[in-house]
Parts: structure tokens; sequence; C-alpha cells
């Protein structure tokens, strides 16, 4: 079957070109490569044009809607049998597509994901911070027991994608969407195995806390406030200290204050400026 691969970006000029220079070495051999910047201010178009990737096929661009509407973009654009929708600041075992589509080509399920994903700059003190801050396995970007199929897809069929019209744009849930669409979730694609960047400095992680703040949550409002007060100064102190004690990370403290900050205040922005992730 031939592969779409669809990478959306959104200020990824550090990252891109070491996941298009990981891309060109797998050992799939029907593949196209579709980056769909997603309104970037900074230097990724250049980024993606000086990385000279033989498989990409385009480069489309969109005002900032999200990377669920630059998904859905990229697969109108495709012309694969199947989609694989992958980040800017992933990397990739040379197997990880053929493995990673195979029980589609074999017909055992119509979309995958893979289990197989670990932290790229696990030497980064921040980045060890955010697996424990997740409850994360130790140099992986899942937890233990993690189950055999999930809501978010990596591959899917695009005749699948196209019948419910893709996901719904918009959110720090977007790439759930699909899922909740088709009715059903994705299934394990055994021995995929690709590599996925925690942030890594304390300005990266306020950001994409503050991102995180500004998702809808599931009690409205009232929800919102118990996150306000979960994410106040004294619990993350208090947390942030027992933590550190138990897991032996000195540096988890000041990690703690600066996440819990950025998700104060992105969920003020929800509550009285009502702005939302995407």
């Amino acid at each position: 079957m031939k592969l779409s691969v669809i990478i959306p970006t959104y200020n990824e000029e550090s990252v891109i070109a070491d996941c298009l220079k990981s891309l060109e070495g797998q050992t799939h051999g029907d593949f196209e490569v579709l980056v769909i910047d997603d309104g970037s201010s900074d230097k990724t178009l250049e980024a993606v044009k000086k990385a000279g990737s033989k498989r990409l096929k385009g480069i489309f661009k969109q005002n900032h809607k999200g990377p669920g509407a630059a998904r859905n973009l990229g697969a109108k654009r495709a012309e694969g049998e199947v989609l694989v929708f992958v980040d800017a600041d992933m990397t990739f075992d040379r197997d990880f597509l053929r493995k990673l589509v195979e029980p589609i080509e074999k017909g055992r399920t119509k979309g995958t994901f893979s289990k197989s994903e670990f932290v790229s700059n696990w030497e980064n003190v921040w980045a060890r911070c955010w697996n424990i801050n997740e409850g994360w396995e130790e140099k992986r970007r899942h937890p233990r027991n993690y189950p055999d199929t999930q809501p978010v897809f990596r591959a899917i069929l695009k005749s699948e994608f196209d019948r419910v019209g893709g996901f719904v744009p918009g959110g720090y849930t977007d790439d759930w969407s699909l899922s909740k669409k088709l009715g059903y979730e994705a299934e394990v694609a055994e021995g995929a195995v690709f590599y996925h960047k925690n942030p890594g400095s304390l300005p990266e992680i306020f950001s994409h806390a503050r991102w995180v703040g500004k998702r809808p949550y599931k009690l409205g409002m009232f929800g919102a406030f118990i996150a306000l007060v979960r994410a106040s100064f004294p619990v993350s102190v208090l947390v942030g200290s027992i933590k550190s004690v138990v897991h032996k990370e000195p540096a988890y403290p000041v990690f703690k204050i600066v996440y819990d900050l950025g998700i104060f205040v992105g969920i003020l922005e929800f509550i009285f400026l009502g702005k939302q992730a995407k």
C-alpha cells in the first residue's frame, strides 16, 4: 500500500529537519511526505526546504487552526491508501513505517498506533521531569501496562478517514475526535519504534502547559476552578517537593512551579478571555 505521511508544523524550525531526514531512510518502499504548516511565525518553512527531502510531495499552508485542521488538509492532498500522522519533533527507527502499517496491510485492522515510543532527549533534566509529571515509564512516553488499543491513531486507512470526515478541528483533544467518529480505537503495531522529544527548557514547559490549561474541562467552569486550585503555588510547591524526594530528582520542584504556572495562566485565559487550545 502507498502511504501518505502527514506532518503538521507550528514553529518547528529547530526539529523538522531531523524528522524529515529520519523518514528518508525508511524500509517501507512506497510513501510520500506532506508538511502542513499551521501558520508558523519562525523559519519552519525555510528549514523544510533546506532539508531537501526526496520524499516530500509538497508544503501546504494554512492560518493557525491547530493540528487537527492541519491533518485534515494533509489528508485532502494525500494520494496514499494509508494516512500516517507524525509530529515534527519525532524521529524514527528504519522499520517504523513498515511495522506500523503491517497490521493494516495484512487486513488485521483498519488503524494502528505504537507503544514503542521513546523520549529522544532523555539526557535533558527537564525532559526527565516531564515524564515524572506525566507518570510515564522511564525513557518512554507511556505509562507502564499501557493498553493495546487507544483513541489516537498513528496510521489509518484513508477510506476510513474520509468516511467520517477526519478530525474535529481545534483544541487539546482534536486527535481523539477521529476515534469517536469512527466508533473504534487504534490497535497496537508491535515493534514500530520511534522517538519523541519532551519539552526541554523552562520556556517550552511553560508554553506547553499554558496550551494544556486552555482545554475544556469535564465539569465546565467548576472543573476549571478546581484545576486552578491544583495549579496554585502552595499546592505546586507541596507536590513538587514530595515527588522530588520520591523520584530523587532535585530539579523537579522548579519544573512543577513553572509547569503549574503555565497551567494557571492558561486556565485564566480560558475563563476570562474565552481562549481555547489550538
